[in-house]
């Protein structure tokens, strides 16, 4: 059996900060400890093969360079190339650019070939009132859209704010229009993808005065005026040792929510993930507590992220908390 793919591991994150990322701040070191490179980091790309932004395991090694070696006992029997995930932690201290995302087939024929982005959010911290942009307001047409978005910031009244509190999940299929808003930590699972059309970025200049690049001709060829979707909390389900909640389920990712209540007297400890020889796993944890496989023992802590390979057979999550549970569709 391949070395890197017998037991789960925590992945050291890649970060997305500085000019970058002008509307990011500190919550990722306040919340989960994260050594940010600065007071602007706005993602943790806690798991991740996006080339140039790869995370990294305990020994340095880049996660592209581990599913190379690792093969099919890394990735699954049923999971192909590209690296089809990844996971992210966001934090905006001010609310980010209105965008949208394309599909597979747009960003195929249109981006050299890369994966579309269908994504998903799940609230981890929140102000107070929080809101966020969640598709366009009922009734705007595209030509509307498009006319007000010509425009600037005539875009603003077109889009459909939602409040949102922590616990809430979002599902964001390609071609919502999206923001997150100002004050809102949140976990993030997406396609391995890194396609981004803006519409809009609040007039926001740099340093030099000048505004973001917009993208309003691939924006509006790829927005779906008509999404009207609705946070959501899923239906927790009993199972040994706590309960599941299943978040999302798209051809793309699947998402859970795991709440780990510890051991019931006359019972083992924990909750029992069973093998998965199909597909990866992707955990994120937001509790303390332990990892149990073959072999050996994995500690974690809150906001640390883990990557279980296909091969890795059955674990045992020990701890009193939530973990965030994501694999492919």
């Amino acid at each position: 059996m391949h070395p890197f793919a017998v037991h789960p591991f925590i992945m050291t994150p890649a970060y997305r900060h500085g000019a970058d990322t002008p509307w990011g701040g500190v919550a990722l070191r306040t919340l989960f400890g994260k050594q940010i490179p600065d007071d602007t980091t706005g993602e943790s790309l806690e798991i991740s093969a996006l080339p140039g932004l790869c995370s990294r395991d305990a020994q340095g090694r880049p996660l592209d360079e581990l599913l190379r070696r690792g093969g099919t006992a890394m990735r699954g029997t049923r999971v192909g190339e590209p690296f089809p995930l990844l996971v992210k932690l966001i934090h905006a201290r001010e609310r980010l650019s209105v965008q949208v995302h394309p599909g597979d087939a747009y960003a195929a024929a249109h981006e050299g070939g890369k994966l579309g982005k269908t994504e998903a959010w799940v609230v981890l911290d929140a102000p107070a009132g929080a809101q966020l942009v969640y598709g366009i307001r009922p009734g705007i047409t595209r030509e509307e859209l498009a006319r007000a978005a010509a425009r600037g910031r005539e875009v603003e009244n077109c889009l459909r704010w939602v409040p949102v509190s922590p616990g809430d999940a979002l599902f964001i299929p390609a071609g919502t229009v999206h923001a997150i808003g100002e004050g809102i930590v949140l976990y993030e699972i997406q396609q391995s993808s890194d396609v981004t059309y803006r519409f809009w970025d609040w007039d926001r200049r740099d340093a030099q005065g000048k505004p973001r690049e917009l993208h309003l001709k691939q924006a509006l060829e790829v927005a779906d005026v008509s999404l009207r979707l609705e946070p959501c909390r899923g239906e927790p389900e009993r199972a040994p040792g706590g309960t599941r909640a299943r978040l999302i389920a798209d051809p793309a990712f699947m998402l859970e929510r795991l709440e780990v209540g510890g051991a019931a007297p006359g019972m083992a400890p924990g909750m029992i993930l069973e093998e998965s020889p199909e597909r990866f796993r992707l955990l994120t944890a937001l509790c303390g507590g332990r990892i149990t496989f073959s072999g050996g023992v994995l500690a974690f802590k809150p906001g640390d992220s883990i990557f279980v390979p296909a091969s890795a057979g059955r674990i045992t999550l020990a701890c009193e908390g939530a973990l965030l549970l994501a694999a492919p569709g």
